[in-house]
């Protein structure tokens, strides 16, 4: 407790008795009487050959129990075992190499570290730290291609996470870095940790091609990483068709069925070979596990099929497309819970293209609006 706030009367002995108060604020001060903690108390950590002077090996954890000037900032010094001035300490408690490490001339060091704080007298710890020296990178990291499919609505893309890399290496101690060439930045970025891919807003229709590398600090590797973006037209929302799969994710979806699907629909719905299948969104039904898909048909003359003519078609093929996943319903207009009686049901789609939906497997990524069904009955 750092302090209490106390409220004294004095009363005396009159009749009838008088009385006042006053306010008592005591303020507890500290004593420098805890040492640095160590989190662990110990340490191991490995460092490979031949990486170069400077390389971050740990970080070093300390906190102390005493108010803040007694506590940090804290003074480090390696005690022992670095005779040979191979290591660095830095004021942050970050240990680094002073030197290129050779795992034929040591295999391990050990440091004792100590930690002192700013309390006055000072107190100290220490910590033991164990450095292994581990052969360099032989195995290059290995990256899956990806394929990532954005739909936006007219110049109204807003930017975000699209897709991620995965990428592995089969040196164990080895730390992946990603990036993505200069020329490239002002669209797209790419987290150098994760490989997490960032589309920057604005993006126009049409493929991008990425010039991405993975890197273990001796190897590099180029990763295939393809972007295609199609913009969105409003007259095709006015001529959409859903399919609604059962017991489905998104991801799966993605990444197992949408390439299948998308053909096997291309077949059956398509008049000419010059039409457009666009498969506007998907997005899971709310408290089911059906996912619906919206797309619609261009012509080759760039008008839209109508609904009724591609349910029609989809109707007759519904056997063929159940092969390659379940089909739940075919609906044109989705007016469930409406009894509109002797009136017409009329539906109206709306696309928030600020609110992006990112399915997003090891090969392939589906970045698509949200949308909105809205129903009512119409004379």
């Amino acid at each position: 407790i750092s302090g209490y706030s106390l409220v004294v009367q004095a009363r005396d002995s009159g009749t009838p008795p008088l009385s006042s108060s006053v306010t008592v604020n005591v303020d507890i001060s500290d004593v420098n009487d805890n040492s640095p903690v160590f989190t662990p108390a110990n340490y191991t950590a490995v460092i490979q050959e031949n990486k170069p002077v400077g390389t971050s090996i740990l970080q070093l954890v300390v906190t102390d129990k005493d108010s803040f000037h007694n506590g940090p900032p804290f003074t480090f010094t390696i005690l022992t075992g670095n005779e040979e001035e191979e290591f660095t300490l830095d004021p942050h408690g970050v240990l680094r190499s002073a030197v290129i490490f050779k795992h034929m001339v040591s295999t391990e060091y050990v440091l004792c570290v100590q930690a002192k704080d700013s309390g006055k007298p000072q107190q100290v710890s220490h910590t033991y730290v164990q450095v292994r020296v581990i052969e360099e990178s032989i195995h290059k990291p290995t990256a899956i291609p990806l394929e990532i499919f954005i739909v936006t609505m007219e110049d109204d893309f807003p930017g975000g996470v699209i897709g991620k890399i995965h990428a592995t290496d089969q040196d164990v101690y080895d730390v992946l870095t990603y990036t993505l060439k200069s020329e490239q930045k002002s669209l797209f970025k790419v987290n150098s940790h994760d490989g997490k891919i960032i589309a920057l807003g604005g993006l126009d229709n049409g493929k991008y091609v990425l010039n991405v590398s993975v890197s273990d600090g001796r190897f590099q590797v180029p990763i295939d990483v393809v972007v295609h973006v199609e913009q969105l037209l409003q007259e095709m929302l006015q001529n959409t068709v859903t399919i609604r799969f059962e017991n489905v994710s998104p991801e799966d979806f993605v990444g197992l069925h949408m390439h299948g699907f998308r053909r096997t629909l291309r077949n059956a719905v398509l008049s000419q070979k010059q039409d457009s299948l666009h498969i506007i969104s998907i997005q899971p039904v709310a408290g089911s596990s059906q996912l619906d898909m919206l797309f619609a048909v261009q012509m080759h003359s760039g008008g839209f099929y109508k609904p009724g003519f591609l349910i029609q078609k989809l109707t007759n093929a519904r056997r063929h497309l159940e092969n390659v996943i379940r089909i739940s319903a075919i609906l044109e207009k989705n007016c469930s819970g409406l009894d509109c009686q002797e009136q017409h049901c009329e539906q109206s789609l709306s696309i928030d293209s600020h609110s992006l939906m990112t399915y997003s497997t090891a090969r392939i990524s589906f970045v698509c609006p949200r949308f909105y069904r809205n129903v009512r009955c119409m004379c």
